[in-house]
């Protein structure tokens, strides 16, 4: 496997990178503190191609791949991980599943407004009583005629008030049964979807969290993707590629926090010397670098296999996994480097050791990744 960088992906971590410090870096805390999602800057990077990374050209995307597309997540997320966030559900869980599942009509009625930001993406799947049984979900899908009446709340859902257009996944079955949900894409403006309760979370602030509520919310056959009862199959390929993209962000967030404590080791002097050349950083800090490492050997060999179109399941899940947890890691070690400047909102880490934490639950918790990894190696 040859995962050296190609003057393509060079030039797309140049453009990322100079965005984030540019565009990004100097309002970071305002929008932390305020919550505030920006949805200008989305519309920005959408110029730039990067909310269309996978999508191809013909439909307006960048037309890039994996590698890229996870380098993108990562040049963003080392600098705000809620803008990471937000750009990662977007390309990757609406527009990703647009992409992969939709008919060409809805290709061409969708893809092209999202790619370029003019429609901003949500993907509904989670319930407030079924995270990850998803098998039980209550908000129901029924036929009436050409048409479906929706029923239920989505929560947990990025940009769930904001979104222009939600790929939304409803039971169409009975409860745990097979094949008993399906998935559909409704706009914003659809009669009777109404965004609820934004949650106030400890990280991630400025990507937007919230409900999703539909109240006999009509819509036409012509809306739905895939066969029905094929909603749960689409999700669990969809978010294949997802786990990818909270990997790449949980990366992004560790290399902003490793960065930023090696500058600080270097720059601050105890007992006459810097902090760097004690052991116990120095020890630190090696094993920050090698975690990160690791980190991304397994994510850019799951962009290789997702790229080579094979079963990515498993390695997505150890990508996932390992890179999740080592983003929590490494951002607590780094808060422990900077010592009592760590635990202040005037220094970078602070924000990295909250922000981590999400990669280890959304998307798939940790626990459920390792469930993911043993049935895929005992199969």
């Amino acid at each position: 496997m040859d995962f050296k960088h190609t003057e393509l992906t060079e030039q797309v971590v140049h453009t990322a990178r100079n965005f984030a410090q540019q565009y990004i870096k100097p309002h970071v805390m305002e929008w932390d503190e305020s919550q505030e999602f920006p949805v200008h800057i989305f519309k920005e990077l959408g110029k730039l191609g990067m909310m269309g990374v996978l999508v191809p050209e013909e439909y307006g995307g960048a037309g890039l791949g994996y590698i890229e597309y996870s380098n993108v997540i990562q040049e963003i997320a080392k600098v705000c991980g809620s803008i990471g966030l937000s750009l990662a559900a977007h390309n990757s869980l609406c527009t990703g599943h647009i992409l992969s599942f939709a008919n060409e009509e809805q290709k061409r009625n969708y893809l092209p407004k999202l790619a370029t930001a003019e429609y901003i993406g949500a993907w509904g799947l989670t319930e407030p009583n079924t995270g990850s049984d998803a098998g039980n979900m209550q908000c129901v899908a029924q036929k009436d005629g050409d048409e479906w009446l929706i029923n239920g709340t989505k929560n947990w859902i990025t940009h769930g008030k904001s979104g222009d257009v939600a790929v939304v996944i409803c039971r169409t079955g009975e409860p745990h049964t097979r094949d008993n949900s399906t998935a559909f894409i409704v706009p914003r403006e659809t009669k009777g979807l109404a965004g609820g309760k934004k949650e106030n979370k400890l990280g991630m602030r400025a990507s937007e969290t919230a409900e999703m509520i539909f109240t006999d919310c009509r819509i036409p056959d012509s809306a739905r993707m895939g066969n029905i009862g094929d909603g749960f199959k689409q999700a669990m390929y969809v978010l294949d590629g997802g786990r990818i993209s909270i990997a790449s962000l949980g990366l992004g967030i560790a290399k902003g926090a490793y960065e930023a404590s090696v500058q600080y080791a270097k720059e601050r002097h105890q007992f006459g010397k810097p902090i760097s050349e004690f052991q116990a950083i120095s020890f630190k800090l090696a094993d920050m670098a090698t975690e990160i490492m690791a980190a991304e050997l397994l994510i850019n060999h799951a962009c290789e296999l997702k790229m080579d179109k094979e079963n990515v399941t498993k390695e997505a899940a150890m990508a996932k996994y390992y890179s999740s947890e080592i983003a929590v890691k490494v951002a607590t070690d780094a808060v422990q480097i900077f010592g009592g400047y760590g635990y202040t909102k005037d220094f970078p880490v602070e924000k990295f050791y909250r922000d981590s934490k999400l990669c280890t639950i959304g998307e798939g918790t940790s626990e459920i990744q390792k469930i993911v990894i043993a049935r895929e190696t005992l199969k």
